[in-house]
């Protein structure tokens, strides 16, 4: 595939955007986790210290530099096959980038919530930041759904 300004090395950008979104997605499946086990050892300065530490680590290596590559080489693909033109056949891109979008803004509460936790404040129960563990999964089975299958 040639096609866009990518050329010849649209597969390997491709390639690139997929690998990063697995970085992404590993980091944002475990997380979610990593806050649960924290807020349960409020209380304890050791414990606390050591997920302070621990997320700081997974937030600063992996998540926030995978996200960034993600959003750079989604939207050189995105612009690749024309979401600025106005081409035809995209309205599952834009739902597909929407649904990144909603993704991206999750991460942030994440890293907000973390902060907080550093703070020892903790604003959900234990039980509701264990549902909101789900949210990356979600949000990934819907963007493979949209990415792959192109139901619209």
């Amino acid at each position: 595939m040639g096609a866009g300004f990518l050329g010849a090395a649209y597969l390997w950008v491709k390639a690139a955007h997929v690998i990063f979104v697995i970085f992404w997605m590993a980091g944002m499946f475990i997380f979610p986790r990593y806050l649960v086990h924290h807020q349960e050892g409020l209380g304890d300065p050791a414990e606390e210290a050591r997920w302070t530490t621990r997320e700081a680590k997974l937030r600063r290596i992996i998540l926030t530099p995978a996200m960034i590559a993600v959003w750079v080489i989604g939207l050189a693909l995105a612009v690749n096959i024309g979401l600025l033109e106005g081409i035809q056949g995209l309205a599952w891109l834009h739902a597909k980038l929407l649904v990144v979008f909603l993704l991206s803004g999750y991460h942030g509460w994440a890293v907000g919530y973390s902060k907080k936790l550093a703070k020892g404040q903790a604003g959900l129960s234990n039980r509701g930041l264990r549902m909101m563990n789900e949210v990356p999964a979600l949000a990934v089975t819907i963007i493979v759904i949209l990415a792959v299958v192109k139901p619209f």
